[in-house]
């Protein structure tokens, strides 16, 4: 018959020359713990951390590890850890099967922390384990950057960017994709935008096997700062602005007509996502009734409107000699019904922005990607943070996006 020190051994994964040597259920806690020893066979030898050669024990040093519940109990092992006289090397600690070096907790543990901070806030997945969220995080951050550090990025050719709010305020971290690749495409997160975020992504790119010179297209907003640090760092790349932050541009100038005449003029209620949603959107009725008297009495907010909606049209057209040439038509048409209109200006900035940026925008046209991926997966960092209500620092948020996008291997070797 099997003896339960034989039991939890074989559940345990141990092998020569470590083996169960005594095991105790402490009912006095809350909750039950059990207590599980190790021992290890007299004369075994252990391998050197650095060169693998196996040595003589020089001593042993007692460590316990946070393991897997055994149903309800919480449970933990206790074993000696062997410092090794490796002749090449000197006395050095070796490192148990179980464990990895200078965690208190077992790999088993660590790989189903993981799978919970994967699918939910790491304070929710912490209380689920039943340890602190300071103890998760440096369990994610540890798989997280060195698994970043893995990476291999040799044919990496086409990159989007985006920023996305970190904090509240103007805090933001600035992510890169992939934009070949299908699935869990993040290959960098910075702190920060602009022209020393896409420096710090040349710098990681090269790290990890990475030409700057191989970048044939970089898809971006329009930021000043971002496009000067592209063709600082990447001169051979085409830049395509995508035509969804084209929309996102005259949708926000259209909403600064609104709120300034606003303040001057009793605008009709409901009006604001009347004219922030798009011809073909669903209304409710009010909103659908507040759109027809803005258009019916002349308001400038209804004018803005109009140009927005007018975009439509240039997007449908089917080619390079299309788009031009309704570029160039819509920029004429628009200019035309805001005239001298003061109240329009926000209107005028962004067909200035639009006319400068007109090859780039013309560019999708020609290129097989588009910037939606970017914004679907800033739609879930977004949500992450909503859910944990926000992270205490970049770095692990950047974590979490490292954990959600990234093409990283965090299973973790176990016994």
């Amino acid at each position: 018959m099997v003896s339960d020190n034989e039991l939890f051994a074989l559940g345990l994964g141990l092998k020569s020359p470590w083996y169960l040597e005594d095991q105790r259920l402490e009912m006095d806690k809350q909750p039950h713990e059990l207590h599980l020893r190790i021992g290890v066979e007299r004369g075994s030898q252990f391998p050197c951390p650095i060169c693998g050669k196996k040595a003589k024990a020089h001593d042993f040093r007692e460590s316990t590890w946070r393991h897997l519940n055994f149903f309800q109990h919480h449970c933990y092992l206790t074993a000696p850890v062997p410092r090794v006289r490796c002749p090449e090397h000197g006395v050095k600690q070796s490192e148990v099967p179980w464990a990895r070096k200078g965690s208190g907790f077992t790999l088993l543990f660590e790989q189903a922390a993981l799978m919970l901070a994967r699918e939910m806030p790491v304070a929710s997945a912490a209380r689920i384990m039943g340890i602190t969220d300071k103890r998760l995080w440096r369990v994610v951050l540890h798989y997280v950057e060195q698994a970043m550090a893995e990476l291999d990025l040799s044919t990496v050719e086409a990159i989007g960017l985006d920023e996305t709010a970190s904090k509240r305020g103007h805090n933001y971290i600035t992510v890169f994709i992939d934009m070949q690749r299908r699935e869990r495409p993040v290959l960098f997160a910075v702190p920060g935008k602009g022209k020393a975020a896409v420096a710090a992504f040349a710098q990681h790119l090269k790290a990890h096997g990475g030409e700057c010179g191989r970048i044939a297209e970089v898809v971006c907003d329009m930021s000043g700062a971002f496009l000067s640090g592209v063709h600082e760092q990447f001169p051979e790349a085409e830049v395509t602005v995508d035509w969804f932050h084209i929309v996102q541009l005259f949708t926000r100038s259209v909403d600064e007509v609104r709120k300034a005449e606003a303040r001057d003029t009793v605008l009709p209620k409901h009006c604001r996502w009347a004219v922030l949603k798009g011809k073909e959107t669903k209304r409710t009725a009010k909103q659908q009734e507040a759109l027809d008297e803005l258009l019916n009495t002349g308001f400038d907010t209804a004018t803005a409107w109009l140009i927005k909606e007018k975009l439509r049209w240039v997007r449908e057209a089917k080619t390079v000699q299309a788009v031009r040439n309704r570029i160039t038509r819509f920029i004429r048409f628009a200019r035309e019904l805001i005239g001298d209109s003061f109240a329009l200006e926000p209107m005028a900035k962004a067909l200035e922005t639009l006319e400068r940026h007109a090859e780039r925008v013309i560019r999708r046209w020609t290129s097989t990607y588009t910037n939606a991926r970017m914004e679907g997966f800033n739609s879930l960092f977004q949500a992450a943070r909503a859910r944990a209500r926000g992270y205490s620092t970049n770095r692990t948020f950047i974590a979490m996006v490292y954990l959600i996008g990234a093409p990283i291997q965090l299973l973790v070797k176990s016994t």
